[in-house]
């Protein structure tokens, strides 16, 4: 992005302010005592080399899919990440003990695991499992929920049995205490999230954009052993992103954690399933397959064109981080401008693209890559990622 976009961008969020979210918690969601637990432990982009995979066609926002039931019961929810990884999973990135619950979201039925459950139950924070009955159920969100800046932790664990759809129609989770603030930490694991999609477009002096399924502006984010299909944001701006997941200006002490969790079939206009601005990610053991950047024109947008188009499956822009990809498989994702698996821009202040024991292949790139499937650029240079016992091609 350019150095002027990034001025812009670092004024709005050091600024912006979340919208109020109640802290009441309805007579639909149980709240459990308080019990003891375990402690939860804490671009102006150069165009590289011409790839030999052609354009791929320009995708418009589709129009949604009729209503579905607000819950509804059946099969098995598939697990998620790479069962073949056999990266060290870091304490901090591990899943969250959840046997002692603040809230929990139905009453047994699927019938009483609703929106509005899940919307209170963000809201009011703490440690959140659900009770939909014996069969998974998918839940569909007709308003995002979101976590209040006063949180401290937010923690949401689905148990391998809950399905959160968007519904064509609707961004599920929303965080924004503020630039690089510490908290609060968001926590999802064990959960699918589908056909989410935000429409919100991409703005001038703003950065609250993309993040089809989650955004995060501020604070920590893990994602442990979920899995996120067919979720979508906007098709068009320069540095708009994230399909799946956006994190903008998180709290530098930590990396956006992406554990054991399976990215398939998202789009956005940059980083059809991961989009971070200011944050750095470790992704590990995971597995991101066919997510598309269905933009056009790069970052700045060339004339004529809205912009967009780069990272098929992450789009990373922004000053002074790292993006970890480790026991990961990317294939058959696609970006219409660059990277059609990572895009990795550092502006200035260094920066370092690793890829370790990992397996990158068949991600075309539409305009430009400096090597397969990826653009890397650091300091204004373009350069190589660090590949560790890694197949990329």
């Amino acid at each position: 992005m350019s150095c002027l976009a990034t001025m812009a961008a670092v004024s709005a969020c050091a600024s912006a302010a979340p919208e109020a979210a109640s802290s009441a918690v309805p007579a639909f969601v149980a709240t459990v005592p308080p019990a003891s637990r375990p402690a939860v432990l804490a671009s102006t982009a150069g165009r590289g080399t011409t790839p030999a995979s052609p354009a791929a066609k320009t995708t418009a926002p589709r129009t949604p899919a009729p209503s579905a039931p607000a819950t509804s019961s059946g099969g098995s929810v598939p697990a998620a990440g790479n069962p073949a990884g056999h990266a060290g999973v870091p304490q901090a990135a591990q899943a969250v003990a959840t046997s002692h619950p603040d809230h929990v979201v139905g009453g047994g039925t699927p019938g009483s695991c609703t929106s509005a459950a899940v919307v209170a139950a963000v809201a009011a924070g703490g440690i959140i499992t659900f009770d939909c009955g014996p069969k998974p159920v998918t839940i569909t969100m007709t308003a995002t929920a979101k976590v209040a800046s006063s949180s401290h932790e937010v923690v949401l664990d689905g148990g391998g049995k809950v399905t959160l759809s968007g519904g064509g129609t609707t961004q599920i989770l929303f965080m924004n205490p503020g630039w690089q603030q510490q908290w609060p930490e968001l926590v999802v694991q064990n959960l699918t999230f589908t056909d989410a999609y935000s429409a919100t477009q991409q703005a001038k002096g703003s950065s609250v954009y993309g993040g089809g399924a989650i955004f995060a502006g501020g604070g920590q984010l893990k994602v442990v052993n979920s899995t996120f299909t067919g979720n979508r944001c906007y098709a068009s701006g320069p540095d708009l992103g994230g399909g799946a997941i956006r994190a903008v200006g998180m709290s530098l002490g930590s990396p956006v954690y992406i554990t054991g969790d399976t990215f398939s079939g998202n789009s956005c206009s940059n980083g059809g399933a991961l989009s971070g601005l200011f944050a750095a990610f470790d992704v590990i053991n995971s597995v991101l397959t066919s997510n598309k950047a269905i933009g056009w024109g790069a970052n700045p947008a060339s004339a004529g064109t809205a912009g967009g188009g780069n990272g098929g499956a992450i789009y990373t822009d922004g000053t002074s981080y790292d993006l970890t990809v480790d026991g990961t498989v990317m294939r058959d994702n696609t970006a219409r401008e660059g990277g059609g698996g990572i895009f990795f821009v550092v502006n200035s202040g260094g920066g370092t693209l690793r890829i370790e024991s990992s397996t990158l292949q068949g991600n075309p790139s539409g305009q430009f890559q400096n090597a397969p499937g990826i653009f890397d650029s650091v300091n204004g240079q373009d350069t190589q990622p660090v590949t560790v016992s890694s197949s990329i091609g």
